[in-house]
């Protein structure tokens, strides 16, 4: 059949076509605003997801460090009908209230995220854990604490969590978050229960009262921090000798400022960290999402900070940081020797008694 011309009408129309489909390429690009926790951590993420989605396809992403105070934010945002925000990195604990709330998304990992490599679906390549409900992990990361080398001497330095909490033999100021969670637990691991039986015993009125016993015996030396940058600062100006601390910040400071810090990795309490979708955002982010979550993205995460990845097809990637060049799997919390006695953090017990343990603390504190 013979090919008609074109009319004036079907030429502008042609055109126009082509407009659009430059303009729809051109609005493709997204300005996707993610909340997350600053310093190291936030670099990484930088480095390893944001700058090559960026490159990829021209959305620009904007970091808010405020995940500190993600789940009450998301929660003003819900109720105010103005989400702003398009990823918030949660802790799971956070996330299961979250969706409890309704103010995240339901995702269907197995359909929304990138299979392994070799066609494992994510529901079997993450680790335990790592997916929930709402909540997608990217990392494992570890509370521990750390001391300053140079504040005790040579042939006495502290090893344990019993060391932390001993005043006489290793004196100075102590800096632990400004929360019951993490420095209960190592005060029952100082006062001699197993961290297999933490919770357990944590869980009993007089658990509850022996970890507040415990941490009586150093609270006129202690310094109550809030924000994860102030550990390493308060270490290094010497004016705590041990601080509570995201492992991830000690590896920044010592390894790449220098500074002379020691991880004591006996009862560290580890977790997960990961992504919530706020209500109403998925369309938004879902491509963002299943680019930053895959096998390579949670590896190349591995080369700029100490926090291991939440796939296990992730692990074997794992090598040498990018820019110091050193081996990172001694510096990941999951590192055999390092994880001897380590906690894992019991989500569901601080999602039961998360109110009645930060009243109780708040209590002690004012005292």
């Amino acid at each position: 059949m013979r090919k008609l011309p074109l009319t004036t009408t079907t030429l502008a129309a042609t055109v126009l076509g082509v407009g659009l489909v430059g303009a729809s390429t051109h609005a493709a690009a997204e300005k996707l605003t993610i909340v997350s926790w600053g310093g190291a951590y936030s670099a990484s993420q930088q480095k390893a997801y944001h700058d090559p989605w960026s490159k990829k396809t021209g959305d620009e992403i904007i970091n808010v460090d405020k995940a500190q105070n993600g789940l009450s934010g998301l929660r003003a945002q819900v109720q105010a009908g103005n989400v702003t925000w398009d990823l918030v990195d949660m802790i799971p604990q956070d996330a299961i209230l979250a969706c409890d709330e309704g103010l995240a998304e339901p995702l269907n990992h197995n359909e929304l995220l990138a299979p392994a490599p070799d066609g494992t679906p994510p529901s079997k390549d993450f680790i335990d854990g790592a997916l929930s409900e709402c909540f997608v992990s990217q990392i494992v990361y570890s509370n521990i604490v750390a001391f300053n080398t140079e504040m005790f001497p040579a042939d006495k330095q502290p090893s344990t969590m019993v060391d932390v909490f001993d005043l006489k033999n290793f004196p100075g100021k102590r800096t632990f978050q400004k929360k019951p969670i993490n420095v209960l637990e190592m005060a029952l691991v100082a006062d001699g229960v197993s961290p297999d039986d933490v919770y357990k015993v944590l869980g009993t009125p007089e658990g509850v009262d022996r970890a507040f016993a415990k941490m009586d015996t150093i609270k006129d030396q202690v310094i109550w921090w809030e924000e994860g940058a102030q550990p390493p600062q308060l270490l290094a100006d010497k004016e705590v000798a041990f601080a509570s601390a995201y492992n991830g910040r000690i590896f920044n400071a010592a390894v790449m400022e220098k500074q002379p810090f020691e991880i004591i990795w006996d009862a560290q309490v580890f977790e997960l960290d990961g992504w919530v979708v706020p209500k109403g955002k998925l369309d938004k982010v879902k491509d963002y999402l299943r680019f930053a979550t895959d096998t390579q993205r949670l590896a190349d995460q591995a080369k700029y900070i100490s926090y291991g990845p939440a796939r296990n097809s992730s692990a074997a990637l794992v090598s040498t940081h990018a820019e110091a060049g050193i081996e990172m799997k001694p510096h990941m919390p999951t590192y055999g020797p390092n994880f001897k006695t380590a906690i894992k953090k019991d989500d569901l017990f601080w999602a039961d008694y998360r109110d009645e343990l930060f009243n109780r603390f708040n209590a002690w504190l004012a005292k």
